[in-house]
């Protein structure tokens, strides 16, 4: 059984990492549902959400450090947008764990589920909202591979208070915050997708290692199920950045919306049944 669970775990390691690196998730949407489910059936009780969510971080580290390492080679990552959203993620993310220790386990499936369905509707409509004419304190351009510039930015305090409720949602539900970063980034700030996947990476390594430290001061990881999924999780981050590489900008966003309708139905639907 040990040997089975070990095999599961390392698959949903590298799908979760390709998939999670590919979109700037981090992959713990697939983490967390994999740890209350397949944790509990080979030890019953032994998962709670705080458990779930602190292991899923440790794994999330492992996956963005990956990803981030061949984002940079890429030259993909918006260095100082990443160190200026991490200002707000990092407290946000101890304030994150502090708050899971409040949830059961059914409200903690259902408000994971709720947020994600948010998500979904929100990277639905963002097409179709307007451009506005926004006073930007930090402009920024980027240049893609078929030559299209395009022109994002952001005010900072706005930048740092979202990266914050980035971080309390990382530590809250371990997913490592991409959920919530890169459609934000995409809708107020007119982040290409391919920038806003990158450079959320590096700000989730960056605020799941201080949700971790957090973690691992309230005994809220599962070292054994963390050490199972941190190999495939590794090479998961690594392809999945090579693979962006080489997708367009829209094909990224449908992944992203696919993925997270999926996840929220799974989610809400588990939270009903039990």
């Amino acid at each position: 059984m040990v040997y089975a669970l070990a095999g599961m775990f390392v698959i949903i390691g590298m799908f979760a990492g390709v998939v999670g690196s590919i979109a700037g998730l981090g992959g713990g949407m697939f983490f967390v549902p994999a740890l209350l489910y397949l944790g509990n059936v080979y030890a019953p009780g032994s998962v709670s959400p705080q458990i779930a969510a602190g292991t899923s971080l440790i794994v999330i580290g492992v996956t963005a450090l990956s990803s981030s390492i061949s984002y940079l080679k890429q030259k993909r990552v918006d260095i100082q947008s990443a160190l200026l959203f991490f200002l707000g993620s990092a407290p946000g993310a101890i304030l994150g764990v502090y708050l899971n220790t409040l949830l059961p386990i059914k409200a903690f499936t259902l408000l994971f589920g709720l947020f994600q369905l948010c998500m979904f509707i929100l990277m639905m409509v963002k097409d179709k909202i307007k451009p506005r004419s926004i006073n930007w304190d930090v402009r920024r351009q980027f240049v893609d591979a078929e030559g299209t510039t395009f022109e994002y930015g952001y005010n900072r305090g706005v930048a740092i208070a979202i990266a914050f409720l980035v971080g309390i949602t990382s530590s809250l539900f371990g997913v490592g915050g991409g959920i919530l970063m890169v459609p934000m980034m995409m809708i107020l700030f007119r982040f290409p997708p391919h920038i806003a996947a990158a450079t959320s990476m590096l700000v989730i390594f960056f605020s799941a290692m201080v949700g971790s430290v957090t973690n691992i001061w309230h005994d809220h990881v599962n070292w054994f199920y963390a050490a199972m999924l941190a190999p495939g999780a590794w090479l998961g981050g690594k392809w999945g950045a090579v693979i962006a590489s080489r997708m367009k900008g829209q094909t990224v966003v449908l992944i992203l919306r696919v993925l997270i309708l999926g996840m929220a139905i799974q989610m809400i639907g588990e939270s009903v049944v039990k």
